[in-house]
């Protein structure tokens, strides 16, 4: 229950609001100059503004309002009316023009130090519509984006132990490389309904399974009158003929394969070598061939050595022996894909072609299957045409083949690219040394893959 403000008593001679008339008020004219300053100094009587002819009046609870509504009416309009600020003892009193000229013309009572209460502090309850507020703020005011933007830039700083690690992977080559993309080697055969995009996957697929099935083995040994170097003159002499035929590539990978099957499983005197090599070159030409060469054709190439019906019997020999499969995986099947997949000129197409057949006329490359003489002939052209890089992830998924795993076979084949200059078999650096296919043969081999030997060997 809210307290009565007390009233003293007042003295005798002293004026009271309402009360007396002109006689009273001249003979206590004095006594009201002082006891007005001193009622005001007490705070339970004020001066009432803007009503002339009283003095002053008590404080009820009514008056209390009314002041209440004044002062908050004066606050608002402030900034229009001249307001005359008086200061007792470093408090500011704001009076109005009327209260200032009173105040004025009054003596000056004891000054009473009056102690200003500080204001009590508000507690703000932060709600999502004033943290919506401060979002939008901090927007409005770049020196507030600054501030956060160096507090975020100081809670994401790495830590130093963080920053040692990532050096020190990176400095042993542990940091995580960036994964490289794989190619789309069909994407632009797919209106081409001859390069059967649908099905060229599962095509490969086949030929790496059955790639062993007619894969020759080391048959040198069961031969008591052919040895090696027999075997890559045969080869050599081939070559010449496969290109005065003007036939395929196809034509020339299968006679190889058909030849050195055949030598796996019969023996064949030193005498019928070259009628086995004539009478396979026939067969792979019926079967790759438009227009094949007719058997007249090899004779007169034989030079009369072997005649037409020894040419026959021998084909008919040899298909019996190889039971009429012919359809086999060459190394030029994998060749023809595996460049494709290497995306590259028509001069790391003729190296890589060069390199391949260079291979298989030499009877070291037997102990490699099909698929891994194609891919280390890419691999090995690659390193001669110094392309970088000399192996990526799209030869890798399209070969099978790490580049571990071709390193043997592709120093082999540098080997016999930095001897063919020297060597008596010349038909495929002759070949390959003319300009049409790029002169690759004439280009110096792959340093990176020839042993410390053969390398002061070329240099010399």
């Amino acid at each position: 229950m809210a307290s009565r403000p007390i009233v003293p008593r007042q003295h005798r001679g002293e004026a009271v609001v309402g009360g007396g008339g002109d006689q009273q008020q001249k003979k206590n004219g004095a006594a009201e100059a002082r006891n007005r300053r001193a009622l005001g100094d007490i705070g339970n009587l004020v001066t009432v503004r803007g009503i002339e002819g009283k003095p002053n009046r008590p404080i009820t609870r009514s008056f209390c309002a009314q002041l209440l509504a004044n002062a908050q009416a004066a606050a608002a309009a402030e900034n229009n009316k001249k307001q005359v600020c008086v200061n007792v003892d470093g408090a500011p009193l704001l009076l109005d023009g009327v209260a200032a000229r009173k105040r004025a013309g009054a003596p000056k009572p004891p000054q009473k130090k009056v102690i200003v209460k500080p204001k009590p502090e508000e507690v703000v309850e932060i709600s999502p519509d004033t943290q919506e507020n401060d979002a939008k703020a901090k927007q409005e005011n770049p020196e507030n984006k600054k501030k956060d933007g160096e507090v975020t830039a100081k809670k994401k700083a790495a830590a130093f132990t963080s920053v040692l690690t990532a050096r020190s992977k990176a400095a042993c080559g542990l940091t995580n490389k960036p994964k490289e993309q794989i190619v789309d080697i069909d994407a632009g055969d797919i209106g081409n309904d001859l390069a059967a995009v649908e099905y060229v996957e599962d095509i490969y697929k086949f030929y790496k399974l059955i790639e062993h099935e007619s894969r020759p083995h080391d048959y040198m040994e069961s031969q008591p009158e052919i040895n090696e170097s027999m075997r890559a003159i045969l080869v050599d002499w081939l070559v010449d003929v496969h290109r005065k035929f003007d036939l395929s590539v196809e034509t020339l990978y299968l006679t190889i394969n058909i030849i050195d099957r055949f030598l796996a499983i019969k023996s064949v005197p030193r005498r019928e070598l070259q009628l086995v090599g004539i009478s396979a070159m026939l067969m792979a030409s019926k079967y790759e061939e438009i227009w094949p060469p007719e058997v007249n054709d090899f004779v007169h190439l034989s030079d009369n050595a072997y005649s037409h019906e020894q040419i026959l019997v021998m084909e008919k020999i040899i298909l019996g022996k190889l039971e009429w499969t012919l359809t086999v995986p060459t190394p030029y099947v994998f060749l023809a894909r595996f460049i494709k997949a290497s995306m590259g000129d028509q001069e790391l197409e003729s190296m890589v072609y060069f390199l391949a057949e260079l291979g298989v006329m030499h009877y070291a490359t037997i102990i490699y299957c099909p698929s891994m003489i194609a891919a280390s002939a890419v691999y090995a052209a690659r390193c001669t045409l110094k392309k970088t890089p000399t192996w990526n992830e799209t030869l890798r998924l399209h070969t099978g083949f790490s580049e571990p795993q071709l390193m043997d076979c592709a120093k082999l084949m540098v080997s016999f690219h930095s001897m063919a200059a020297k060597s008596k078999l010349q038909s495929v650096y002759r070949k390959y040394s003319n300009p049409e296919r790029k002169a690759v043969a004439l280009l110096p081999p792959a340093k990176s893959l020839l042993p410390s030997a053969a390398l002061m060997k070329t240099t010399v």
